[in-house]
């Protein structure tokens, strides 16, 4: 559970901003997006392998 302590006259918006941003780096909506459907193993992979194949040639025609 994410907690944000909001300090004796810090303004709302600041602590929601605090709150968002806590939220995004701890992935919790992407894993639960993640865990909506079951995916094999090997096709995780895969996909890994592909990306990691796509960043490679991007760095190679700069």
């Amino acid at each position: 559970m994410l907690r944000i302590i909001v300090k004796e006259g810090e303004n709302i918006d600041r602590a929601l901003k605090r709150y968002k941003r806590k939220f995004r780096d701890v992935k919790v909506l992407q894993q639960l997006r993640e865990r909506k459907q079951y995916t094999k193993p090997s096709v995780s992979r895969r996909a890994e392998v592909a990306k990691a194949a796509y960043i490679e040639q991007k760095f190679r025609q700069e």
